[in-house]
């Protein structure tokens, strides 16, 4: 019986991650360079997997002011984000997840200060029961150590809880943990492989939490798709 759900963020509740390649791809661009999405995928939903700076330089050949182009990706970033909605069905999910009595918890791989606000801003805050973030674990996602302070503070072993990614490296961390694994892909991650999901559903919004919630099977029955 499913007593918790995890939601991860990036790419899950709100799709910062087509923000962060876009601008980083018009970066790229002015350096007369192309990011391919393939290297940049290799860092979704992790840190240290792809360097977008190191790769910048070692495809320009120029020195590269690392900082000062942090600043300035940052504050692209911060600009465009603003304009970024909720992904399909996401409130609904929680506002279910709740009706049913469920505890809530979020397992990000960014840092608690890039998070809240956000949570704050579209009124999501209160759902959530538990909230682990880059700022609790020495590695994060694929590691499952974000994952396995959620279980401790929700009070649920992992068999008991369902973890709701949008990458594959997401997925590995909650599988890791023992908990179930829907993947809901967005633009940037719709090709990776999810074969080790429990289930595959192309939005929360075509297939509401209340749909498939409670036809999650063993982790190890196999795998369903659905949407």
């Amino acid at each position: 019986m499913i007593k918790a759900v995890v939601f991860d963020f990036d790419g899950t509740i709100l799709d910062t991650e087509s923000v962060a390649y876009d601008v980083f791809r018009d970066i790229f661009s002015e350096y007369g360079a192309e990011l391919k999405l393939e290297k940049w995928a290799l860092g979704i939903g992790t840190w240290g997997a792809y360097d977008p700076y190191d790769d910048l330089e070692s495809m320009t050949g120029l020195p590269i002011d690392r900082r000062a182009l942090e600043k300035r990706y940052n504050e692209i970033f911060a600009e465009r984000v603003k304009k970024v909605e909720l992904r399909p069905g996401v409130a609904a999910a929680l506002e279910e997840a709740k009706r049913r009595g469920l505890r809530i918890g979020l397992a990000t791989s960014s840092y608690r200060r890039s998070v809240e606000p956000h949570l704050k801003a579209f009124g999501l805050l209160s759902y959530f029961d538990a909230i682990h973030t880059a700022d609790e674990v020495r590695k994060v996602k694929p590691d499952p150590a974000l994952y396995l302070l959620a279980l401790a503070s929700l009070g649920v072993q992992g068999r008991e809880a369902v973890a709701i990614e949008d990458s594959f490296n997401g997925l590995r961390a909650a599988k890791a943990a023992g908990l179930y694994g829907v993947a809901v892909p967005n633009p940037l991650t719709a090709g990776m492989d999810f074969s080790e999901a429990d289930l595959v559903i192309s939005s929360l919004a075509e297939q509401p939490l209340g749909n498939w919630i409670d036809r999650l099977g063993p982790p190890e029955s196999g795998n369903e798709a659905a949407g």
